[in-house]
């Protein structure tokens, strides 16, 4: 839905359920708010099409996404997700709820209104909770340096 007043437009998203990655299955619902391939985003008073409507992609390949995470309890099928690294600056809010944040070397339990800056690191998440926790997800593509890349494991598996 786009809102227009003046010369400036803004963008209200609501939950959508049309991706593939959602229910007991995988443990979790992914919602996909925005996401746009453009590194930097051409502002435009409309666009062509709603996240809903792009090919579903873990991580795009470049560019920016925003996306609402609720993550199973194991009653209602939650577990861990696979180990992994994206090459992506990463924001994430803990919305409600509580998640552990799997780390190579440690565990951090998250809570409501925490914040973790992800930076390209190998991590997983877990609910280990009796209810849903629900995350936002911001996405930034990233690049590896040089010094960080002679540190990584290689080949260095990356999710897409």
């Amino acid at each position: 839905m786009t809102r227009r007043a003046g010369p400036w437009c803004c963008r209200t998203a609501r939950r959508r359920s049309a991706i593939p990655c959602k229910g007991q299955e995988v443990g979790a619902d992914f919602f996909e708010m925005w996401n746009t391939p453009e590194t930097v985003p051409t502002l435009t008073s409309t666009e062509d099409r709603e996240p809903s409507e792009r090919d579903f992609t873990i991580m795009p390949v470049c560019g920016h996404l925003l996306r609402i995470i609720d993550i199973y309890p194991p009653a209602m099928g939650g577990k861990r997700t696979v180990m992994h690294r994206t090459r992506t600056l990463d924001y994430v809010v803990v919305i409600e709820g509580e998640i552990v944040l799997v780390l190579t070397d440690s565990e951090v339990t998250l809570k409501q209104g925490d914040v973790v800056i992800q930076r390209g690191t190998d991590h997983a998440w877990e609910n280990r909770s009796e209810t849903l926790a629900r995350m936002a997800f911001f996405h930034i593509d990233a690049q590896f340096s040089d010094e960080l890349l002679d540190k990584l494991p290689q080949p260095l598996p990356l999710m897409r």
